[in-house]
C-alpha cells in the first residue's frame, strides 16, 4: 500500500512533444489575433495592441493553470467520479433558467465579471466521469447491457437532450464522439454501435437537424448561396472569400495597423 502510494506521489516528466505543440498552437493563435484585431483594436481603443493585450494575459493564466493540473495525479479525481457526472448534468439544467441569450442560443451564464458556457465544463466532468466507470466495469463492457445500453443509451443521453435544448449542436456531437470514443477503446464491442448505435444516431441527427432547425437551417442555405444573405449568417462567409481574394493562399503578412 505504502508502494502504491510513493507511485502515485512519484513526479512523472513533462510531455515535452505535447508541451511544445501546446506553446506553437498558442503563439500562432495570439499572432492571427494580433493581426486580425488590430485594426479594430486602433479605431476603437486607439491602440493596435488592446485585444492582442487581453488574449496574452489570458494565454498566460492558461498555461499557469495548465502546469498546475498537470502537476495533480488524475487518479485522485475517480472517486469524484458521480459528483462529476450529477454536476454537469446540473450545470447544463439551469441554463434555460438563469442562462443569458446570444447569437440565437441560450448557452451562457452571466456571472457579472464574465460569462461562461457550462457544455465546456460539462465536457471535462464527462470524460472524468466515462473514465471512472468504464475502469470499473471493464470486465463487463462486452455485455450490450453494461458496455453500451447503460452508459452509451441511459447516462449520455441525459446531457445531450440538455445541449438540444441550449441549441448547442456542436458540444452535443463532441459529447457523444469522446463518449463513443472512450468506450470503444475501454473495450465495449464495435457492433453495438454499428447497429444499435448508428441507426439511433441517425436518427438523433435527423432530430437535431429538425428540432428548431431556423438558424441551423438558415447556415446550411447561407453555405449553399451565400449572396442570398450576404449580411446576415454568410456574411463571415463572404469575408473569407474577400480575404482569399485580396491576400491569395498565404494572405498578406502580419498587419498591426
Amino acid at each position: 500500500m505504502a508502494n502504491n502510494k510513493k507511485e502515485i506521489q512519484k513526479k512523472k516528466p513533462m510531455d515535452f512533444i505535447l508541451c511544445i505543440t501546446v506553446l506553437l498552437l498558442l503563439a500562432m493563435g495570439i499572432i492571427m489575433v494580433l493581426s486580425a484585431s488590430s485594426p479594430s483594436s486602433f479605431s476603437e481603443t486607439g491602440s493596435s495592441y488592446t485585444y492582442v493585450k487581453k488574449q496574452a494575459v489570458s494565454a498566460v493564466i492558461g498555461l499557469f493553470a495548465m502546469f498546475i493540473i498537470s502537476r495533480i495525479d488524475y487518479r485522485i479525481y475517480k472517486p469524484f467520479y458521480k459528483i462529476a457526472y450529477i454536476g454537469s448534468i446540473g450545470l447544463l439544467a439551469i441554463v434555460p433558467l438563469i442562462g443569458i441569450e446570444a447569437g440565437g442560443a441560450k448557452r451562457w451564464i452571466n456571472l457579472g465579471f464574465t460569462s461562461f458556457q457550462p457544455s465546456e465544463l460539462a465536457k471535462i466532468g464527462f470524460i472524468v466521469f466515462y473514465a471512472a466507470y468504464l475502469t470499473k466495469n471493464r470486465d463487463k463492457l462486452k455485455n450490450i447491457l453494461h458496455g453500451f445500453f447503460i452508459p452509451f443509451m441511459i447516462l449520455a443521453p441525459a446531457a445531450v437532450i440538455l445541449l438540444v435544448f441550449q441549441e448547442h449542436f456542436s458540444a452535443t456531437l463532441i459529447v457523444v464522439g469522446v463518449t463513443s470514443i472512450m468506450m470503444l477503446v475501454a473495450g465495449s464491442k464495435l457492433s453495438h454501435f454499428l447497429t444499435v448505435g448508428l441507426s439511433g444516431g441517425i436518427l438523433g441527427a435527423i432530430f437535431l437537424l429538425t428540432k428548431g432547425a431556423g438558424f441551423r437551417m438558415d447556415r446550411i442555405n447561407a453555405w449553399l448561396d451565400p449572396w442570398a444573405d450576404p449580411t446576415g449568417y454568410a456574411w463571415q462567409q463572404i469575408n473569407g472569400l474577400y480575404a482569399i481574394g485580396s491576400g491569395g493562399l498565404f494572405g498578406v503578412g502580419l498587419r498591426t495597423e
